[in-house]
């Protein structure tokens, strides 16, 4: 790989969307399966730490950083479409794949049009949005183990659930995801695409960096509405605040550390726990070292 491809002593806030994270020892951007796979039995054989990351859009990463290798994956990013079947690899944008689906009229995946990941990364917790969900429309996954093994895995092997997979409990990296979808008009399929984007533009603060829903959906309750309803919309700590547009989302506001966003977390946990006796669950995945 060329120089242009691992950096060391990266500072990770660069690639996330809360625009926090301390050092990566090394940052290795491949782009090829084959460049992955050697990034991986190197690391294996000298036991070194791997972290794998898409576009860091669901994440925070802690301000000590990452030890070891973090290997980015936003340079495997093709899409194929042939009949109606896509192909996609991991680095890929999920809106981008629900764009090219619409060009070619094809219907399935509308409720991806907003949803600010990664394919891989919507693999490995089972993106959904708006009644839809990865679940739905995946068939098939080509991905490598810990030791750098790559093999395909069907969809009834997935463990796909309620934001998680079986990508996420064993450490798998999915290299690419193929869609099956369905023909479809193609005037209706923008317009459902227009109407979702309209609903989330509306009710969503994008207008800040953040790491997009904090907490799972706590069965029988809205985790935003909870946390509303315990009075804290535009609680503040630090950078970090909770968004007066949607009480789910934390937003950093300016200058916010990974730090001033788990002080955050834990404080809404708290309080929606005494109040109301739920615990929620963290969506976004927390990694790296403090400080």
């Amino acid at each position: 790989m060329d120089q242009d491809s691992v950096k060391k002593d990266e500072m990770l806030c660069q690639y996330t969307f809360t625009k926090t994270g301390g050092k990566g020892d090394y940052v290795v951007f491949p782009s090829s399966y084959g460049q992955v796979e050697k990034v991986f039995k190197y690391a294996y054989s000298n036991d070194i730490p791997l972290t794998i990351l898409g576009n860091g859009s669901n994440l925070i990463i802690r301000d000590g950083g990452i030890r070891g290798i973090v290997l980015f994956l936003t340079r495997l990013d093709a899409i194929t479409v042939k009949g109606n079947v896509i192909t996609a690899q991991s680095g890929a944008k999920i809106i981008d794949v629900s764009q090219a689906a619409l060009a070619a009229d094809l219907t399935g995946l509308e409720f991806a049009c907003g949803i600010p990941g990664s394919v891989g990364g919507a693999m490995h917790m089972n993106a959904g949005a708006y009644g839809g969900e990865i679940s739905t429309v995946v068939t098939e996954v080509l991905a490598l183990d810990r030791e750098g093994k790559v093999f395909r895995m069907p969809r009834p092997d997935m463990d796909l659930g309620y934001r998680s997979s079986i990508f996420a409990k064993k450490g798998y990296v999915v290299l690419e995801a193929t869609f099956e979808l369905s023909p479809g008009n193609r005037d209706e399929i923008k317009a459902k695409m227009d109407e979702l984007t309209f609903l989330r533009e509306s009710k969503q603060p994008l207008e800040y960096p953040s790491c997009g829903s904090v907490f799972k959906r706590p069965e029988g309750h809205f985790a935003g509405k909870l946390i509303q309803d315990s009075g804290l919309q535009g609680k503040q700590i630090g950078g970090a605040q909770v968004s007066t547009k949607h009480a789910g989302f934390i937003v950093n506001v300016g200058g916010a550390t990974a730090s001033d966003y788990m002080a955050l977390i834990k404080h809404v946990q708290e309080t929606v726990m005494e109040k109301f006796g739920v615990a929620l669950e963290m969506e976004v995945r927390v990694i790296g070292e403090d400080e």
